[in-house]
């Protein structure tokens, strides 16, 4: 399929000056996160959620998009990253500083797609959005031929416009238009993030329903709510929604709780019908892939209590522990001390940060933890705010 001329507006690139003025972080355009290597070499955003992770990095201010280096060498720079693995490693796009179909950014988008995708690639690829997404876009995005494209569209329902300021019915027009016009990609319902209080009333609920039908997948989350954020929230006189900020996603057990109450009542029912949800995202998207985790979430069982038989059976079928000789040479080789353990749950290591963490959890398929942040029973993954302690097999 040829894919529709897009008109190349290009944004204007920022100079050396001006990027040694961002906070690190920032001007480092590939950072791997749990799903994936993370391509972000265009900053600023205008939707203003008062949320948005921006604030960690200090540009939330910055709300016209512009560009740190040309769409060319930000695919050089992930292809040519140690950490980048052929047709395995997963790649997010323009997930950390922008929304990646803002009218400005969405020709930069195709473009990192299309050479992605002319190199023959065949790794996942997410693109997160909130905002609009039109019929012609949908022909674009099909007409990539090798990528494992994936399309989660933001959705929290929240009413408030001080917190976000962006009618989430734009979101959900973007969804059904995906849904509608998928043939190469698959689009994923992300229903985050969830506040009690907030946006997880009946009505609330009800709605992400609906939209769970018009859609391959549905995620569902909580709230990062770090320091920056909560600053935010207090300068803005806004309703803090929680006492206390977490380096983890904050999703209380009584939201999860109602969620699920919801979802096993209509499917009892046999009425009312919700599409499939799942805890993470990789699980989602490995979902509408028909593919097994790409995390290796099985072997965190009590994470897999919702999933479609079919998919724990794919995912079981995939899932191998890994040789501790290997997983101890691997590690040592990227700085891991101390022991280094591989259990029925996960990889244990310790001395390594995110990024090499990742690096092995997606080359082996198999969950790697550090030993000083333990992943608690349950609420693995996430903040101990609003969770009781429960006995359990845990994973440090």
């Amino acid at each position: 399929m040829t894919a529709p001329a897009v008109p190349r507006r290009l944004l204007p690139l920022l100079t050396a000056e001006q990027i040694g003025e961002l906070k690190p972080e920032l001007a480092d355009v590939i950072e791997y996160r749990k799903s994936g290597l993370s391509v972000n070499h265009i900053v600023g955003c205008p939707l203003e959620c008062g949320y948005c992770v921006r604030h960690v990095f200090d540009n939330f201010a910055m709300k016209t998009p512009k560009r740190l280096m040309r769409d060319e060498a930000a695919v050089a720079a992930l292809v040519s990253h140690p950490y980048f693995r052929p047709h395995k490693t997963p790649i997010q796009l323009f997930n950390r500083a922008t929304d990646p179909m803002l009218p400005v950014v969405k020709p930069h988008l195709f473009a990192v797609l299309r050479q992605l995708d002319e190199q023959g690639l065949t790794n996942h690829v997410l693109v997160i959005t909130r905002w609009r997404v039109s019929a012609e876009d949908c022909a674009v995005l099909n007409s990539f031929q090798n990528l494992r494209l994936t399309v989660l569209v933001t959705h929290s329902g929240i009413d408030n416009p001080s917190i976000e300021p962006v009618n989430s019915a734009i979101a959900a027009e973007s969804l059904r238009m995906l849904y509608e016009h998928a043939e190469r990609y698959k689009t994923v319902l992300y229903w985050r993030p969830i506040v009690p209080g907030l946006n997880d009333s009946d009505e609330h609920i009800e709605r992400a329903r609906e939209l769970s039908l018009h859609a391959h997948a549905t995620v569902f989350t909580g709230l990062f709510f770090r320091k920056q954020m909560a600053a935010y929230y207090e300068e803005h006189d806004l309703p803090m929604p929680y006492d206390s900020t977490a380096r983890r996603k904050i999703m209380p057990e009584h939201a999860e709780r109602r969620i699920l109450e919801a979802f096993d009542t209509a499917r009892l029912a046999g009425a009312a019908p919700w599409g499939i949800l799942f805890r993470k995202t990789s699980c989602g998207v490995a979902y509408a892939h028909g593919e097994a985790d790409y995390n290796g979430h099985y072997g965190v069982q009590e994470l897999c209590d919702i999933c479609p038989p079919e998919q724990i059976s794919l995912c079981a079928g995939a899932w191998v522990k890994p040789d501790l000789e290997e997983v101890t040479r691997e590690a040592r080789s990227l700085g891991a001390i101390g022991d280094v353990e591989v259990n029925e749950r996960a990889i244990v290591v310790e001395g390594l940060d995110e990024p090499p963490r990742y690096y092995l959890q997606h080359g082996f398929g198999f969950q790697c933890h550090d030993r000083k942040k333990p992943h608690h029973y349950r609420q693995h993954g996430r903040a101990p705010i609003g969770w009781e302690a429960e006995d359990g097999p845990a994973t440090p």
